[in-house]
């Protein structure tokens, strides 16, 4: 077992090191990161982040935009708290090195997005995330208290349920920290933490088509509900309505940004036709644009739609948008002169695993912030750059919320059982198997897309439910591998996000479904929820403790 850490943290985006250096200052840390820390959600945000710094705005204006996008859905303390605390958490930034773009007269720059009434996101350039990774995780770095620890896949957190012996006398789980599978060397090390924090973001690699990078398996909310978690509101998965329609862009993001500074949304044959659907044309909010633009495509058999902004100042356009720009000019597109082929792609989960206004999950000693909550910031919808916001806003109240709870913890091992790697793969499953993460993509992307219906979650769920328990028999006689525990993860989420959105009969926000088109505020003005239904391991498991691995009903 390795060496016990104060507090663990799973991920290393935004959240994953904002609340490693804010912890860093009173014990510990360690980082398992699934790849380099750059390989984020994170890294790859282009817009910016919300703060009200501009004359005429307020934090009221800023909450009003929140709740409507969120469709009556947020919950409006946690909403107050992130608008309240975002311009200090910004400055924060700032002081941790990151390099915002400013204005002549030296105040931030603050640009407009889709769904705000006001010129409120305060961004670098169009590479926000990346300069916010650059700068935190050279804070990271140089901190004698943080360790990272690269290409390490969490296989499982660590509770009561790896040995039944050792139980809670209160009933509660407790979290000890996590088995962690070193990738290079096939290890599975054992991280005994007193504090767990997940910060693994979100899920988009479970859909065909999505902006988030080849990591975004839903890691964080399959293994808090394994673990007992509650997780919630996954039906509403947001899909930007802007990705790059080219046949080896791998949906690269065109920022609402370029919305924001003037583009609009065009059809083949030129015609402006967000005016049709929304008063505020191409800014309004990103559920409404990408139903629109499903509906355009659908109805003319287009491919993609259009996204112009060649009547704005060339250079002027290129020096706001340096990074789109230059990628369009990659695959022979100018911006410029040229408008933008577009297509939606899955981009956002707004539900996760269920926290307080602390980070707190259901598991005793067990924390989570950004992406893979449910923190009740976004309701049905995210109001766009608020994502980075919250991530920094709620890693800073759990940081805070677990170093008060150390002193509490005497011991972060507990005599945890190590690993045992002495199974072997059946390389002809394997085959099969490997096949499993397309069909999870198709399906999702053909029946759980921009708009449902009963047919096609009734189908995606007989279909989904027979591949989560083949992933988890096969996963429980084999050897693992980074690829399986993607599987695995990836399968899991796809099953809850289509049991969240059967449970949904309505239409709100992000989840539309053909036979229930309207709200449904009399029943429905809830959150979703769901949780593991456990059983104890077979008798044989329990004898010889070979696997260490949880054993559940899907």
């Amino acid at each position: 077992m390795d060496q016990p850490t104060d507090v663990l943290i799973l991920g290393s985006g935004i959240a994953g090191l904002s609340c490693a250096l804010m912890a860093a200052q009173s014990g510990t840390v360690r980082i398992a990161t699934k790849k380099e820390p750059v390989a984020t959600n994170t890294n790859r945000a282009q817009g910016g982040i919300a703060a009200v710094f501009g004359s005429g705005d307020s934090a009221m204006q800023h909450a009003t935009d929140t709740l409507l996008a969120g469709a009556d859905l947020c919950h409006p303390e946690a909403v107050s708290i992130m608008i309240e605390e975002g311009p200090a958490i910004v400055r924060q930034l700032v002081d941790w090195g990151v390099e915002f773009t400013r204005s002549e007269a030296g105040n931030f720059h603050l640009g407009r997005e889709g769904g705000h009434s006001h010129h409120r996101i305060v961004h670098a350039s169009d590479l926000t995330g990346a300069e916010i990774e650059r700068a935190l995780l050279r804070q990271v770095q140089e901190h004698p208290n943080i360790e990272i620890c690269e290409h390490h896949v969490a296989v499982d957190l660590i509770t009561e349920h790896h040995f039944p012996d050792r139980r809670s006398r209160t009933g509660r789980i407790t979290c000890l920290g996590a088995y962690v599978l070193e990738t290079h060397s096939g290890e599975v090390r054992t991280m005994a933490s007193k504090v767990t924090v997940l910060a693994t973001g979100g899920a988009g690699q479970i859909w065909l088509h999505t902006t988030n990078p080849e990591i975004a398996t839903g890691d964080g909310v399959a293994m808090a509900y394994r673990a007992g978690a509650r997780v919630g509101n996954l039906e509403f998965m947001q899909f930007h309505p802007t990705t790059l329609y080219h046949p080896s862009a791998g949906s690269f993001l065109i920022s609402e940004a370029v919305r924001g500074h003037g583009a609009e949304l065009i059809a083949s044959d030129g015609a402006r036709f967000m005016d049709e659907y929304h008063d505020s044309g191409s800014l309004a909010p990103r559920d409404i644009v990408a139903r629109a633009i499903d509906r355009e495509m659908k109805r003319r058999g287009d491919d993609c739609v259009y996204l112009d902004i060649t009547h704005n100042d060339s250079d002027d356009t290129r020096h706001h948008f340096p990074n789109i720009h230059q990628k369009c000019l990659e695959y022979g597109i100018d911006i410029t002169s040229q408008p933008i082929p577009v297509v939606p792609a899955a981009h956002y989960m707004c539900g996760g695993v269920v926290t307080d206004l602390e980070g707190r999950t259901d598991i005793r000693n067990l924390f989570a912030a950004g992406e893979v909550t449910l923190s009740g910031v976004h309701g049905a919808n995210r109001l766009a750059s608020n994502s980075l916001l919250e991530a920094v806003v709620f890693a800073k109240r759990a940081s805070r919320a677990a170093i008060e709870s150390l002193s509490g913890i005497h011991s972060a091992s507990a005599d945890i059982p190590p690993w045992n790697l002495d199974d072997t793969i059946n390389a002809e499953e394997w085959v099969l198997l490997s096949h499993d993460s397309d069909e999870t993509r198709r399906l999702m992307w053909d029946y759980v897309g921009i708009v449902r219906s009963d047919v096609r979650l009734r189908r995606a769920s007989m279909r989904l439910e027979l591949l989560w328990k083949e992933v988890e028999e096969f996963y429980r006689r084999t050897r693992i591998s980074p690829e399986l525990l993607e599987l695995r993860n990836m399968v899991a989420v796809a099953t809850l996000v289509v049991r969240c959105a059967m449970q949904r009969t309505e239409s709100r926000g992000l989840h539309y479904t053909t036979d229930y088109p309207e709200r449904d505020d009399a029943n429905w003005r809830k959150d979703t929820v769901v949780k593991a239904r456990r059983r104890r391991r077979p008798p044989e498991r329990q004898a010889n403790g070979k696997h260490n691995r949880t054993h559940h009903i899907p």
